[in-house]
């Protein structure tokens, strides 16, 4: 495992553990969200993620080396996955943590690109960022648009149109229905572009 995906996993695994589960402990809720400069609760526990550094009100931690327990105790929280869904990162809570600089800002970028494009491409709907898949993503009439950091079988951060329906044609290259490399696409305008492509050729 490569030090991106080393990072992407690790997090994930915050994601996991140390926002949704806390949160929805506390709220009920997992869904999270991209903000300026990261990614964050939605509800109770305020928390966010700005590239390396796990953030509460002034407070910061550096992920690198840490174990979601240990920064859950400073916290006064429990490291816990929500234990409503079956898929995720599968990192314990006793894990380190293995967080690069560079690979956490390329995670952030991708997420701040996927929440600009999908609220210009779904201005009435609120991108969730999932804590299961680690993406963010809208649902527009059984179609998934959203932005993936990277996962098992695209290694680094891709752009995705997803219909529930099986589609045909030139522009459906994944088994889940189109993607397209961040790094291609290479701006939010662009990702924007191809969720409208995606929108149109299904009618």
């Amino acid at each position: 495992m490569d030090t991106f995906a080393r990072t992407r996993r690790s997090l994930h695994g915050v994601a996991e553990l140390l926002l949704a589960g806390p949160q929805y402990a506390a709220s009920g809720s997992i869904e999270l969200r991209a903000v300026q400069g990261g990614w964050a609760t939605v509800a109770a526990p305020d928390l966010h993620v700005e590239g390396h550094e796990l953030v509460h009100g002034t407070a910061r931690w550096s992920l690198d080396g840490r174990t979601c327990s240990e920064l859950a105790a400073e916290l006064h929280l429990t490291a816990a996955a929500p234990g409503v869904y079956d898929d995720g990162p599968g990192v314990a809570p006793d894990d380190r943590l293995e967080v690069d600089d560079a690979a956490a800002a390329e995670v952030t970028e991708a997420f701040g690109w996927g929440d600009t494009a999908l609220r210009a491409l779904a201005p009435r709907e609120r991108p969730v960022l999932w804590p299961e898949h680690f993406d963010i993503a809208v649902t527009l009439d059984r179609v998934n648009y959203g932005v993936s950091p990277g996962d098992g079988t695209i290694s680094r951060p891709y752009a995705y149109v997803g219909p529930w329906d099986r589609a045909e044609g030139e522009f459906w290259n994944a088994p889940f229905g189109a993607a397209r490399p961040l790094h291609e696409l290479g701006s939010a305008d662009a990702v924007l572009a191809f969720f409208r492509e995606g929108l149109t050729l299904l009618g």
